[in-house]
């Protein structure tokens, strides 16, 4: 694998104080230097997976379980593949097989896998907290793989790596004064909300817009400008980012069809000309093609970096595996601490 190449001296505090978390359970609990952080850990990776030979024993010796309580494509498979590369043994559990559906509480499924020595745990929910209930009965570090309507903190992450080498084609280095609009249904999206928090937190403006039924009331509150108007949200925008229609967490008719939905807020070749001239194009998937998005948009090449947000996504979980396992691995710097000092 390339060698492992060390931060810039004096852009991160030294050693484990670079991250000092046991857990990553959300962007919210982040600084910016430790987003940075995780991104620039990243680099190696994305090196790595470039290569013939994908894999390492970096985590070798260690076992990962993806404890998936809700179902999950993308997610469940970068994760699995970020695990095995690192060379550790990775143990998937779904809930349709779990003891869950024979009306074991959370609690007691935490408390199992806790037993079970796991090295690091990661969790995807349908309940909000849910996540941070199991990291506070466990001894091992837990990763946020989403949460309900609260977090999903990996996401935030591989998009600002995947947007960060774009804009480095362009000779862009950094985020600051960014211009970007994310679009579709912000009420129901965990990923819409750790991209705000990590977009600002790099310095990007972040324009958020959706019918009026499935805006969150008070986002203003999160130092974004709301837009009902897709037209008027994509003037000046330089990146766009599309989400699709939560149809599975609605409990209602948010929006009268499909069809209206992509009239007034899809992202075609026509709409997305109101944009900046090169405006990147975003999706975290999976798309429903027709309805927020074209595919000729999804499929735009040079402006389009829907597939690298996948690629990235392997790289970004290697790097939050490899940092989160370092104390337990008793890498230099990285000397264990006692559980109250974890941030």
């Amino acid at each position: 694998m390339p060698p492992i190449q060390p931060p810039a001296a004096g852009r991160y505090p030294a050693g484990g104080l670079a991250f000092p978390h046991r857990d990553l359970l959300g962007i919210g609990q982040l600084q910016t230097h430790e987003i940075l952080y995780l991104l620039d850990e990243a680099e190696q990776w994305v090196r790595l997976n470039r290569m013939p030979s994908k894999h390492t024993d970096v985590l070798s010796g260690l076992t990962i379980i993806n404890a998936f309580f809700e179902n999950s494509t993308r997610t469940l498979l970068s994760f699995e593949i970020a695990g095995k590369r690192l060379g550790a043994d990775v143990v998937n559990m779904h809930a349709a097989q779990s003891s869950v559906k024979k009306g074991e509480t959370l609690i007691d499924t935490a408390m199992t896998l806790n037993a079970m020595r796991a090295d690091a745990i990661v969790i995807r929910h349908s309940s909000s907290g849910a996540v941070a209930l199991i990291a506070g009965r466990v001894d091992c570090p837990v990763l946020n793989a989403g949460d309900g309507q609260h977090e999903h903190p990996t996401q935030a992450l591989l998009d600002a790596l995947a947007l960060r080498h774009k804009l480095r084609e362009g000779g862009r280095e950094e985020f600051n004064g960014l211009r970007v609009t994310i679009c579709g249904d912000i009420l129901h999206s965990r990923v819409a909300r750790s991209n705000i928090l990590s977009l600002q937190a790099l310095g990007a403006v972040v324009r958020v817009c959706a019918p009026p039924a499935l805006m969150p009331m008070g986002i203003e509150a999160m130092g974004v400008e709301p837009f009902h108007s897709f037209d008027a949200a994509l003037d000046g925008a330089e990146v766009v980012m599309m989400l699709r229609l939560q149809n599975e967490r609605m409990q209602g008719q948010f929006v009268p069809s499909p069809r209206e939905f992509r009239h007034l807020y899809g992202l075609t070749p026509q709409r997305l000309a109101l944009a900046e001239p090169d405006a990147i194009v975003m999706h975290p998937g999976p798309m429903n093609r027709g309805v927020e998005i074209d595919s000729e948009v999804a499929d735009l090449a040079g402006r389009s970096i829907i597939t690298d947000q996948v690629e990235m996504g392997v790289a970004i979980r290697m790097a939050c595996l490899d940092v989160l396992t370092r104390r337990a691995r008793g890498v230099p710097g990285w000397a264990p601490v006692n559980r109250a000092q974890w941030v």
